[in-house]
């Protein structure tokens, strides 16, 4: 069990056997010198959020949530299909699951598995990746200035704008948290 003082941005509890997510936690302060945590959070189980303020007195207890090294091996009708390096375990998870991940993912590409209990229960990625363009209109020659942008679409249908000279089959690193263009791969 923790304290309310352990209610804190991105750390994972367990409210009602489910584990959540902290997205946003605000410290109110009540009268009589009580203290309260607003906070929203997000089940890490169906993705849902909600609102729930702890007070002073409250216990917390923080969900066990173990992670390991996993590889994208493909995606099918089932799901998207991954392998523990570690256990060499296979999984599947829904797309529902890994929400826009998916848009990042390339076979064999690494990423981080969330273990709960026991059970996958999600991925994060690498905060960069690199995917290969697979369609982009031509720039112009004469456009060479950098904050002109078009959009690209990579092999993996996420659709970002890029700067004028990327071509067609170029390798372009990603940042997987804004999906904006970082540099050439």
């Amino acid at each position: 069990m923790a304290w309310m003082e352990d209610v804190k941005v991105w750390k994972k509890l367990l409210i009602d056997w489910i584990p959540y997510e902290v997205l946003k936690a605000e410290h109110l302060k009540v009268a009589m010198w009580k203290w309260m945590e607003k906070t929203n959070l997000k089940n890490l189980l169906n993705w849902t959020t909600m609102q729930k303020t702890f007070r002073e007195v409250d216990k917390i207890e923080v969900a066990d949530i173990t992670y390991a090294n996993a590889e994208f091996l493909y995606a099918d009708n089932e799901g998207f299909n991954f392998m523990n390096t570690d256990t060499y375990e296979q999984f599947n998870l829904d797309e529902e699951v890994i929400w826009d991940a998916k848009l990042f993912l390339v076979e064999w590409d690494k990423v981080v598995l969330q273990e709960f209990n026991g059970k996958p229960i999600n991925i994060q990625l690498e905060p960069a990746v690199a995917l290969e363009v697979a369609e982009t209109p031509p720039g112009e020659k004469w456009d060479t200035a950098t904050w002109w942008k078009k959009p690209a679409t990579f092999t993996t249908w996420l659709v970002v704008q890029v700067p004028l000279f990327v071509k067609v089959w170029d390798k372009i690193r990603v940042d997987t948290r804004t999906k904006e263009y970082l540099s050439r791969a």
